[in-house]
């Protein structure tokens, strides 16, 4: 191996040949980077040649093909996009790892062009001075949950860890044990709070908690009770909870104590009415007499990542003034996004225009005319696919209503070379990459959420793979 150590070319060598400038042609590649780029393939060939690896694959006689042809691998791989369009077919609606909640198409052209120009993100256009950022969008939220005021920040871990490091540092803050939720990449309120700098006071116990046990933990060191929504799991059986107008009448009578309800999820539209789960509606929670209520935008409301705080004008002027607003605040883009989420809603258009909203309440004969198209998209490939549509149910996702399973039709696909994991990575890896479900050895196609624009897209992955 020694030997090709030693005609590993020079890179000065390497900058003045004809593949130099044949990289430069056809990629467009500054020499600067093409530099670069031939600098850490010489150096994980010289990584590899010294641990004795791929002792096979490199010879004398190969050696600068393949400098050359690893070179333009990195080079294409530079100006891949790092975050790229997947096809959701799970059925999770608010699917974490998959960017929870899509825009709606006002949203992103309002993205679109508010990012491509100066705004008035911070500039009162009729007094010709500076504004603010909280005031851009405060009267709609005020609008669509009946609050007093409201602000907003980067994500609604930010909206708690906000309140409890601005109005309640170094007060104690009362918490049902059965709501101390650990949220995902093991984000614990208890955490949150310690890093605050408020006190926990746990009180009652996993499954029940009583109101007699916030009052007997209420002391003149009290700040805050907090009311935590449980997102992710649901206690049920021999349990109690106790009710967000009880816990406002026990504070209204206690001097100088807050109360807080972390909703998560947070929605503006009432899916009971469509006999979906059971989630309190934000107006509903600020007419209970709640001094401060937190939702996340890309959840049930369907907008953009954001944290929402709304409630008492007095508490929302003091987290406005912290300087932990200034640290947590969104962009223009997040606020443009919001904007057209929020006017959905006050326009009553939301339930057409949201895709949030449209999936969740999507018809059950919608989506088996889906799946009978896709069925018969493959009917051409029966010799390689076994397609048939069954029942099966879909989730709403990202920590939202998780005992709630929504009906659906499925597709499900076995294809006769390939296992199914086999076959869900191989659409995995298509373009665009398609994320689908396994079970009984079979890959579901859940096509509550695939759009009708994208079921082109998805029969032409199964039709290439077939032709493999």
């Amino acid at each position: 191996m020694k030997h090709l150590l030693r005609e590993l070319p020079p890179i000065h060598e390497l900058q003045h040949s004809v593949q130099f400038d044949d990289l430069r042609t056809r990629l467009g590649q500054t020499p600067e980077q093409i530099t670069k780029a031939i600098q850490q393939v010489i150096n994980d060939i010289r990584y590899v040649l010294v641990n004795g690896m791929m002792e096979e694959q490199i010879t004398s006689q190969n050696l600068p093909d393949y400098i050359w042809a690893q070179t333009e691998q990195k080079l294409i791989q530079l100006e891949r996009d790092r975050i790229t369009n997947v096809i959701n077919a799970t059925g999770t609606v608010l699917h974490t790892n998959l960017g929870r909640a899509r825009l709606s198409e006002k949203a992103i052209e309002h993205v679109v062009k508010v990012a491509g120009q100066y705004s008035n993100l911070e500039y009162n256009v009729e007094e010709g001075k500076r504004g603010s950022r909280h005031d851009i969008l405060e009267e709609m939220l005020v609008e669509v949950t009946g609050a007093e005021a409201a602000m907003i920040v980067n994500n609604n871990a930010a909206a708690v860890y906000l309140v409890l490091r601005a109005l309640a540092k170094e007060k104690e803050v009362i918490v049902s044990r059965g709501q101390l939720v650990e949220i995902g990449g093991s984000f614990r309120v208890s955490s949150i709070m310690e890093e605050s700098g408020a006190h926990l006071v746990e009180v009652g116990t996993t499954n029940k908690t009583h109101l007699y046990d916030y009052e007997n933990a209420i002391t003149e060191d009290t700040g805050m009770i907090l009311k935590v929504h449980t997102s992710n799991f649901k206690t049920i059986g021999f349990t109690q909870t106790v009710e967000s107008e009880a816990l406002v009448e026990l504070t209204q009578k206690s001097e100088g104590v807050i109360f807080y309800e972390d909703l998560g999820s947070g929605s503006i539209f009432d899916f009971r009415e469509a006999g979906i789960g059971e989630e309190p509606v934000v107006r509903e929670v600020i007419e209970s007499g709640v001094d401060l209520v937190s939702f996340s935008g890309d959840k049930l409301l369907g907008g953009p990542q954001a944290g929402i705080i709304v409630g008492k004008k007095v508490l929302i002027d003091r987290l406005k003034k912290h300087q932990l607003a200034r640290v947590l605040r969104v962009d223009k883009m997040t606020f443009a996004a919001l904007e057209k989420t929020l006017l959905a809603y006050i326009t009553g258009h939301a339930r057409q225009e949201l895709p949030t909203l449209r999936d969740i309440l999507k018809p059950l004969d919608e989506i088996e005319a889906q799946c009978s198209q896709f069925i018969t998209t493959l009917e051409p490939y029966q010799e390689i696919y076994d397609v048939e549509m069954v029942e099966s149910t879909s989730q709403i996702g990202g920590g939202t209503m998780p005992d709630v399973h929504i009906p659906t039709f499925v597709v499900a696909v076995t294809h006769r070379h390939y296992t199914a994991k086999q076959l869900a990575e191989k659409i995995r890896l298509g373009q665009p990459a398609i994320i689908a479900r396994i079970k009984d050895e079979k890959v579901l196609l859940d096509f509550r959420t695939i759009s009708k624009d994208e079921m082109d897209q998805v029969g032409t992955v199964f039709i290439e793979l077939a032709k493999d």
